[in-house]
């Protein structure tokens, strides 16, 4: 049993946008992103007190050279970088200073490592190392297979069973 020709070109129209759209989600989740800045010293101040550290978040350029003063301004207070291995303590008046190279891209968790009280547990940081662009694959991916079903699924709704029956 053979199809129509317009049934089978409107198949075919469909499995081409269907490879299209997959393969343009596979590339915008696949494909390497060549943006690289060049390597620099960063400069951080981080306040902690009260059980937090301000900013909460930092981020820097895998390459960088990250110097952090840490300053406490009510009890003494730590900052450990996890993956790092790194640490500083401050006391009140008595700031401290930690540095490395960010030499791992990723997300990062940063705490007090001393202890300062009842809530010493969530005093917690992040920093995160390059551009962390996954997000952006993902929606890219997601928009890209969005446009590409809603034109596979119009088109092919498109045919009501009157225009079937006026083409023959």
């Amino acid at each position: 049993m053979s199809l129509p020709k317009a049934q089978g070109r409107r198949l075919s129209r469909q499995w081409l946008v269907g490879g299209l759209t997959i393969g343009l989600a596979l590339f915008a989740l696949l494909a390497p992103i060549p943006l690289k800045a060049a390597p620099q010293e960063r400069h951080v101040t981080v306040a902690a007190r009260s059980f937090a550290f301000e900013p909460g978040t930092l981020r820097v350029n895998r390459g960088d050279t990250v110097v952090i003063d840490l300053e406490s301004s009510d009890v003494g207070h730590g900052l450990y970088i996890d993956g790092y291995g790194v640490s500083a303590k401050a006391e009140p008046g008595r700031p401290a200073q930690l540095s490395f190279i960010a030499n791992r891209s990723g997300a990062f968790r940063f705490r007090c490592n001393v202890t300062c009280g009842n809530l010493h547990p969530f005093m917690i940081g992040k920093l995160v190392v390059g551009l962390n662009l996954t997000w952006l694959r993902a929606l890219a991916a997601t928009l890209f297979t969005a446009l590409g079903a809603t034109f596979f699924f119009w088109r092919g709704s498109s045919s009501t069973p009157e225009s079937r029956q006026r083409s023959r």
